[in-house]
């Protein structure tokens, strides 16, 4: 018998702007949705996968790499295969069915990471209607790396919000955020000098604003560590966000122990 059900909310996104033209290929990072996902299920909970469109997320190609499993190949092959083929990752609903369909049912909510994120489910209003559920019945929300992106989507004007970061006006930005659920809250995402390594050495290419500043002009208290990609998870009330990659199993293990508590 299952423990509750988790919803996942995913992204569609497969592409970002870069700053000064053109795009970066993303997706949903494969350990960073894999790795969390089968911790709750061994832990007895199974889940619901929803993204804007319906349409499973695409994983991001940089994210099949052996780094990102501590250089073991037979657990990137599990996450690959679970991402691939378990059978709740591709019975992918849109976000706004799953809000129809009524959300009480759900015992916590789960944003993967990757860059994807950043893109469309930061500014979905349907996401909108699932974080202020989960805020205001105090359920267990988490995310890991760039799924804290996610939370802004609880605000008003977040796609206003956006808007005004692409444009480099943190100030109008930090006014459009006023009123979100998650002010003064303490979280974690994945951090300035991870983001440069990564335009630096993955991308070659810069984004329009990085995530710390994205989410302190909304006003959440953003704590990051001194030391790039080591493992870092921080709880503030029913939210739970890690900051890296290398995050996502002691994301896992804070995040089912909320949930436990919860029930």
């Amino acid at each position: 018998m299952s423990k509750g059900t988790i919803l996942v909310v995913g992204s569609n996104a497969t592409q970002l702007e870069a700053k000064g033209g053109g795009t970066i290929t993303i997706g949903q990072f494969l350990n960073e949705t894999a790795v969390p996902l089968m911790a709750l299920v061994a832990a007895g909970y199974d889940f619901v996968l929803a993204t804007p469109t319906g349409e499973k997320p695409h994983m991001d190609k940089d994210s099949d790499a052996l780094i990102y499993f501590a250089n073991d190949n037979t657990a990137r092959t599990r996450a690959r295969d679970f991402f691939n083929n378990d059978p709740a990752m591709n019975r992918v609903r849109t976000v706004r069915s799953v809000i129809d369909s009524g959300l009480d049912r759900f015992a916590g909510v789960f944003f993967p990471g990757g860059h994807a994120p950043v893109v469309d489910v930061m500014q979905d209003p349907h996401v909108r209607e699932v974080l202020r559920h989960f805020h205001e019945k105090n359920k267990p929300t988490a995310a890991i790396c760039h799924g804290p992106m996610a939370i802004l989507a609880a605000m008003d004007n977040a796609r206003e919000f956006r808007s005004a970061l692409i444009a480099g006006d943190n100030s109008k930005a930090a006014k459009l955020a006023k009123g979100w659920q998650y002010a003064g809250y303490r979280m974690t995402v994945f951090s300035r000098s991870e983001e440069k390594f990564a335009e630096d050495n993955v991308f070659h290419a810069k984004l329009y604003f990085n995530m710390p500043d994205a989410l302190e002009a909304a006003g959440g208290t953003v704590i990051t560590t001194e030391a790039d990609f080591v493992p870092h998870v921080i709880r503030d009330r029913e939210l739970v966000t890690a900051q890296n990659p290398m995050s996502d199993h002691e994301l896992a293990k804070k995040f089912i122990a909320v949930l436990n508590q919860a029930a």
